[in-house]
C-alpha cells in the first residue's frame, strides 16, 4: 500500500476506544480478512496492515505516542516481526484456542474432540397405532413393539470380546487428536484435528466383540403398554419419553412417538368433540311426529320427533360426544334429520296420498328471500 491509512481508521473504531473495542475489532478483522480465510487479492495486505494497526493500538505506550505524534511517534522498525513468529500463542489470547485449528472454524481440534466425546441425545423412534372410532372416544391399553439398539448383553456395550482390553490409538498415541506444522506468510501455523483412525477417542478395539462386532450395541425388540387417553383423535401423536434410541457417551435416550390411525365408524362422523348423526325419517314421523330410538356412542336412547319437522333440522344430545382430552368435560351428540321420499308406493300408499294431497290442494309457496340475502346484496353492491 502507497498511503498509511490511519490505525483507528483501520480498525473501524474511535479514538476514545477502549483496550477492549481495539481487541475485539482486530479480532473480528482477523478473521475476516486471514488469508486462508478471505481469497480476496487484497486480503493478505490487509491482514498485514490490521495485525500493524493492532501492535500499535494494543500497547498502551505506543498507542501514547501515536495519539501525539503520529506514524512518526511509533517506531514500525520495533514492530513484531509478524513473517518470523509462531501466532499459536497470539491466537490462543484472542480466540481461547489451542493452535490455528486450520483457521477454518477458529475452535481447535480440541473442542471438537469435546465435541465428538459429548454426551449425545439418542435418535427418535416412531409407529403407528390403529385405534377403533370407540377406542379413541372412551381411551384404552394398547401394546406396541419397541424394536432399539440396546447395550450389548456380551460386551456389556464396552465393544470388546470381554477378556480383552482397548489400546491407545497408534495414530494420535491416546490423545485423540493430532497435530500438524505449516509454515506461512505469517510463520509456524499450528493446526489441531481429530485424530482421524479413532474418531478422537484416543482408543482402538483390537479384539471386537463376536455379538456386537464392535459396536457395543444389539438389536431388541420389547414390547410396552401404553395409555391411550379419552378423546384423542386421529393424527394424534402419543410420547413415551426415553424409549428411543439410546444416547452416545452417556447420554439420554431419544423418545418414541406413537402417531394415531383411527378407524371411521358405521354411522358416526367427529366434529372436534361433537360427534355427527344422519338420520332419515319418513314423511308420516316428520309431519306428525314420533318417538324413536336412535344409536349414541353410549348406546341407544329415545329421541322424540316433533310434529311438522323440517328437512335438515338438528337435534343436539347434549354430552353425547367425545371427552375433551385431560379435561372433564364431554361435546354433544348432533342429530341432522333428513326427510325420506319413497321412490315407490304400494297401491294403498298411492290412493292416501293421492286423497291427502287433494285436501292440501295444489297451489305452491314461492320463498321470499332471506334478510341475510338481502343484506349480502347489499354489501356486494
Amino acid at each position: 500500500m502507497t498511503d498509511k491509512r490511519d490505525y483507528y481508521e483501520v480498525l473501524g473504531i474511535s479514538r476514545n476506544a477502549t483496550a477492549e473495542d481495539v481487541k475485539n475489532a482486530f479480532r473480528n478483522l482477523a478473521r475476516q480478512y486471514h488469508p486462508d480465510v478471505n481469497k480476496a487479492p487484497d486480503a493478505e495486505e490487509r491482514f498485514k496492515e490490521i495485525n500493524e494497526a493492532y501492535g500499535v493500538l494494543s500497547d498502551t505506550e505506543k498507542r501514547a505516542a501515536y495519539d501525539r505524534f503520529g506514524f512518526s511517534g511509533v517506531n514500525t522498525q520495533g514492530m513484531p516481526d509478524y513473517g518470523n513468529m509462531d501466532l499459536s500463542d497470539l491466537f490462543e489470547a484472542l480466540f481461547g484456542m489451542g493452535g490455528m485449528g486450520g483457521m477454518g472454524g477458529f475452535g481447535g481440534a480440541s473442542s471438537s474432540r469435546r465435541r465428538q466425546n459429548a454426551p449425545r441425545r439418542g435418535a427418535d423412534l416412531s409407529t403407528m397405532l390403529k385405534l377403533s372410532f370407540e377406542e379413541a372416544v372412551f381411551g384404552a391399553e394398547k401394546e406396541v413393539e419397541i424394536t432399539r439398539n440396546e447395550r450389548c448383553s456380551v460386551c456389556d456395550g464396552s465393544g470388546t470380546e470381554p477378556g480383552t482390553q482397548l489400546s491407545d490409538c497408534p495414530t494420535c498415541n491416546g490423545q485423540g487428536e493430532v497435530r500438524q506444522v505449516h509454515q506461512t506468510f505469517l510463520g509456524s501455523m499450528v493446526q489441531v484435528a481429530t485424530c482421524p483412525t479413532c474418531g478422537g477417542r484416543g482408543k482402538m478395539i483390537e479384539t471386537p466383540c463376536r455379538n456386537c462386532r464392535g459396536s457395543g450395541l444389539e438389536r431388541k425388540t420389547s414390547t410396552k403398554t401404553v395409555t391411550i387417553p379419552a378423546g384423542v383423535d386421529d393424527g394424534n401423536q402419543i410420547r413415551m419419553v426415553g424409549e428411543g434410541q439410546p444416547g452416545a457417551n452417556g447420554g439420554p435416550n431419544g423418545n418414541f412417538y406413537i402417531e394415531l390411525d383411527v378407524t371411521p365408524h358405521k354411522f358416526f362422523r367427529r366434529n372436534g368433540n361433537d360427534i355427527l348423526l344422519d338420520l332419515d325419517i319418513n314423511m308420516a314421523q316428520a309431519a306428525l311426529g314420533d318417538e324413536i330410538t336412535i344409536p349414541t356412542i353410549d348406546g341407544n336412547v329415545k329421541l322424540r320427533i316433533p310434529p311438522g319437522t323440517q328437512p335438515g333440522r338438528v337435534f343436539r344430545l347434549k354430552d353425547k360426544g367425545v371427552p375433551v382430552l385431560n379435561k372433564n368435560d364431554r361435546g354433544n351428540q348432533m342429530v341432522t334429520v333428513n326427510i325420506q321420499i319413497p321412490t315407490s308406493l304400494t297401491k294403498e300408499q298411492e290412493e292416501l296420498l293421492t286423497s291427502l294431497g287433494k285436501t292440501m290442494g295444489t297451489d305452491i309457496k314461492i320463498q321470499e328471500r332471506s334478510f341475510f340475502d338481502k343484506v349480502k346484496d347489499a354489501f356486494s353492491g
